[in-house]
């Protein structure tokens, strides 16, 4: 069997093309932009075209996680494999037909990845996308290895299909952007492109949620809980180890933490003194569950986010006669990453000696030099300066602007949220009001908040930072910029007269400034469009009309 070096990220791809996709749907989002990018990048490779469809494969990026969660489902009814792809605030935004998509079911294997952020290396929250696919009742598989990053994600779409509804593949960071040799099915890295058959139209009414349909389809997934059940009991990605009276529920990576825990102990609480459960495929098995706890008198349950097992072990009332330990108990910590030595304190196993970085001096993230969102900001605060204004912002690296020099950013709460809460604080009276958002931002879900502040003329002014670009997630292509971006705007309602487009560049400094400090005056909208690319697309595109030029002998 062929093996290759792969992120987590690497493969859950590779064996989504090995599954024979027909498609591949995501909107960036650190830690689960890889999984997209390397699937486009195979498909570019086998096909020779720069859409991909050569290769049988669609990749294009979405405008945001729910659009691409939709594509992916009217793939899947359509009678083609898909996979769709976000980080974990991601499911957020997709949640709508997410969850609505267990009541409809699938038609070709549909498998949503997921990629978790504990420690908030990226993101805003940690929150645990388990929690998402027990609230629509649809498996879940959390592989703790690449190697299973890739067999769980084959074996997703065959389940997808097995039981008729979306398969979750969770991961988190640690797992997503780190690498290890995977072997893949034969066939696969250069071999023939799998055959896998377009399946049947199904029948409309099964994807018609009108009430009358909606009970129905609820019913039944009510009832397909109990096989989901039973399989989870069953399935290999689960599996227990009874030893000793101290007993490990080990889920995901953290099994792997666990493993490297115990390589470290030196005797006492040795690698076969603990009773081990597995977790990587959910529903949890409860029946497994009952015979580790029913062996052991203490047990510590090691998941990498929140307490979801251990909650739902402990429920209201707790195991009577049952030491029951994790993050609730303040054995493992509240928030963060697990790591190994967390599981070896916790095990009372010996941990590594580690050298303290007290003394390192800390070094907050900038924004780049030569980064056009600097001269923006810069504008922003010599026009307002004094006035005492509510300074809205988005996600993107923009968001940098909350630190000094600048201190242009009061807010970070979601995608699209800095346009709409602007609006919201004028609606309370406030002046000065601007919001910053950047041009990727806007197109994923800035537009509909704009189409309300057109309409009421609301008293704000908004800066789209059009950088050409999605900067922080590894510049990828955007959807609103340029001319297009202004066409949009536009079209939203936008009063000509009051939607200007300036040049952020130190040489143009003043002339900004009077352009914002007129735009502010104004009460009504107002829309600046800050037009300059991104600094990395400069180089980049410098470095390839230079390699153009270059002969080839050279």
């Amino acid at each position: 069997m062929p093996m290759k070096l792969l992120l987590g990220d690497g493969g859950v791809a590779q064996a989504a093309i090995d599954a024979g996709i027909g498609g591949a749907f995501s909107y960036p989002g650190t830690p689960a932009t890889e999984i997209f990018e390397y699937i486009a990048d195979r498909a570019r490779e086998a096909g020779d075209d720069d859409h991909a469809e050569a290769a049988g494969i669609s990749a294009h990026w979405s405008a945001n996680e729910k659009v691409a969660y939709e594509e992916a489902l009217g793939m899947s009814y359509a009678g083609r494999r898909a996979i769709v792809s976000m980080k974990h605030v991601g499911l957020n935004v997709a949640a709508d037909p997410f969850v609505n998509s267990a009541l409809t079911g699938i038609n070709a294997g549909l498998v949503l990845a997921v990629a978790d952020d504990p420690g908030m290396h990226s993101s805003q929250n940690e929150q645990d996308s388990r929690y998402y696919g027990d609230f629509a009742q649809i498996p879940v598989f959390e592989p703790a290895t690449q190697q299973e990053a890739y067999d769980f994600t084959l074996r997703a779409f065959e389940y997808s299909e097995e039981v008729g509804l979306p398969v979750m593949v969770r991961l988190v960071t640690r797992l997503s952007h780190s690498r290890a040799n995977v072997r893949m099915r034969n066939g696969a890295n250069g071999g023939e492109k799998p055959v896998v058959e377009q399946r049947p139209r199904p029948t409309g009414n099964s994807w018609t949620l009108v009430p009358s349909i909606a009970r129905t389809r609820y019913a039944a997934l009510v009832e397909a809980q109990r096989r989901l059940h039973e399989d989870a009991q069953k399935s290999p990605m689960n599996k227990l180890t009874l030893a000793g009276r101290r007993g490990v529920i080990a889920c995901g990576i953290a099994h792997n933490y666990l493993l490297e825990a115990k390589s470290m102990s030196d005797g006492g609480g040795g690698p076969g003194d603990l009773s081990i459960l597995k977790i990587g495929h959910y529903p949890v098995p409860t029946s497994l569950v009952r015979d580790l706890v029913a062996h052991c008198d203490d047990i510590l349950i090691a998941e990498d986010g929140y307490p979801f097992v251990e909650k739902k072990l402990l429920g209201v009332l707790g195991v009577p006669g049952k030491r029951i330990r994790g993050r609730l108990s303040g054995d493992l910590p509240a928030t963060g990453e697990l790591s190994p030595d967390l599981l070896a304190t916790a095990l009372g196993l010996p941990a590594r000696a580690t050298r303290s970085h007290d003394d390192l001096a800390a070094r907050p993230p900038q924004l780049c030099r030569g980064c056009p969102h600097i001269d923006s900001f810069k504008a922003i605060v010599d026009a307002t300066s004094g006035a005492a204004p509510f300074l809205f912002s988005d996600i993107g690296c923009y968001t940098l602007g909350v630190m000094p020099p600048y201190r242009a950013v009061h807010s970070c709460v979601d995608m699209g949220s800095s346009i709409a809460m602007a609006h919201g604080a004028a609606r309370a009276g406030a002046h000065p009001v601007l919001c910053t958002i950047g041009d990727s931002t806007f197109a994923h879900s800035g537009m509909t908040p704009l189409i309300g502040a057109a309409q009421q003329d609301a008293n704000m002014t908004v800066v789209i930072l059009d950088n050409s670009t999605t900067a922080m997630t590894g510049a990828q292509g955007s959807l609103t910029t340029g001319q297009r971006l202004i066409d949009v705007v536009r079209g939203l309602g936008v009063k000509p007269e009051h939607l200007h487009v300036i040049d952020p560049h130190p040489s143009k400094h003043a002339e900004n400034v009077a352009i914002i400090t007129k735009a502010v005056a104004h009460r009504g909208l107002s829309v600046i469009i800050s037009d300059r690319e991104c600094i990395h697309l400069k180089v980049k595109t410098k470095a390839e009309a230079t390699a153009a030029h270059v002969a080839p002998s050279a």
